[in-house]
């Protein structure tokens, strides 16, 4: 089941973000504070600017995705983080994590979907995951996280679905 995330799912997308190795712990700690400030205010508006979301199987959270409304633009969002437990990747829960965070944008007018990854070798089956999701890579910023690292835009048209879907 995917849902808008709710306070007490807290701890389990703490630990997701923790399980995938991808963050140091100055980002867990953004992360958590990004939460906070979600929960106090938007906990369950799937209209809101800024959404959470999650994958729940079996009562447990094994997949997340954060997503928000790129400021002065015209329907242009960013999906700032999507992940899934390592132990439930390759089953098809991040696509369809996806998919729900694109259906939720087209039925708001939402028009351009936006993500950024790192450019180092180890996220070549991050780049993967979004290009056999329809994403096509935008552009490059040399050095950006640090120096040797990358960052690598990648960009997808999304269609309106409209109220009828």
């Amino acid at each position: 089941m995917i849902r808008p995330a709710i306070s007490d799912d807290k701890n389990s997308i703490m630990t997701l973000a923790k399980a995938i190795g991808f963050f140091q712990a100055h980002e867990i700690n953004q992360i958590e504070n990004i939460l906070d400030d979600y929960f106090e205010g938007n906990e369950n508006d799937i209209d809101s600017d800024y959404c959470w979301v999650v994958v729940e199987v079996e009562g447990l959270v094994i997949g997340v995705a954060y997503y928000g409304m790129e400021a002065m633009t015209n329907q242009t969002w960013n999906l700032y983080f999507i992940a899934v437990q390592p132990e439930y990747q390759r089953q098809g829960y991040g696509r369809r994590l996806l998919g729900y965070v694109e259906v939720c944008l087209m039925k708001r007018g939402g028009r351009l979907l936006l993500v950024e990854t790192s450019g180092l070798p180890e996220f070549n089956s991050t780049w993967a995951f979004y290009s056999q999701c329809g994403f096509e890579e935008e552009g490059r910023i040399r050095d950006f996280y640090k120096a040797g690292e990358d960052k690598i835009i990648f960009r997808k048209v999304l269609g309106n679905i409209g109220d009828g879907f």
